[in-house]
């Protein structure tokens, strides 16, 4: 049986879609994909409009980052989740809502073992440190 859907993009709202553009960018190590792939006719894209985003490797999504005029109020109902380094998130400007609650952590009684933080437009994500590297033999 087929899906009715399946997975295309990830859309963020910003107010100021260029400049959360560029923190994004920063902080995934993603680039404009219009600097990746400029168009053959010179076109250039209008500043009005949405930034695509893309992981220039290719193997994570291609991110929008949409122009509203509503300022962001309450909680995401969706939100990233990545892999990463609070501390270097926090110095690019993002800011930490919750911190994980330690090395002895019991999801049972709701602790969490991943870093909470929002973006400077207040858009949620959680940042889970990357896996200790394996043992050698």
């Amino acid at each position: 049986m087929t899906s009715p859907a399946r997975f295309k993009d990830l859309c963020i709202d910003a107010r100021d879609h260029q400049a959360l553009a560029d923190w994004w960018c920063a902080a995934m190590g993603y680039v404009r994909r219009d600097d990746l792939e400029p168009a053959d006719d010179g076109w250039v894209r209008p500043r009005d409009w949405p930034v695509p985003i893309t992981d220039p490797a290719g193997r994570a999504p291609l991110i929008w980052v949409v122009p509203v005029s509503d300022p962001k109020v309450v909680k995401n109902r969706m939100h990233l989740d990545v892999v990463g380094d609070t501390a270097a998130l926090v110095t690019l400007g993002a800011t930490v809502v919750r911190g994980k609650d330690g090395d002895d952590v019991d999801p049972e009684t709701g602790g969490i073992e991943w870093d909470v933080l929002a973006d400077p437009e207040g858009n949620e994500f959680c940042c889970f440190a990357p896996s200790e590297p394996s043992p050698t033999a």
